[in-house]
């Protein structure tokens, strides 16, 4: 499914997870890399954009893409 608004994803919002992995939350799977998580042991308050990635069957897949830091 196709949603052009933007959405961010902070660590607080995922659960702050600490190991790299495939998680399902309210708004499909999100695949969270050991880079994306270093990222926010280093910056806590970052925020990710989270994208779309192609998926088979009916689930929502995403990934994370960018982060922005607060300042």
């Amino acid at each position: 499914m196709f949603d052009p608004e933007i959405h961010k994803v902070s660590w607080q919002q995922v659960g702050r997870v600490t190991e790299p992995g495939r998680y399902l939350f309210t708004f499909g799977w999100l695949t969270i890399k050991a880079e994306d998580i270093a990222i926010w042991q280093q910056f806590p308050t970052a925020t990710f954009t989270r994208l779309i990635q192609p998926a088979e069957g009916d689930a929502d897949e995403f990934r994370l893409g960018a982060f922005e830091i607060p300042r």
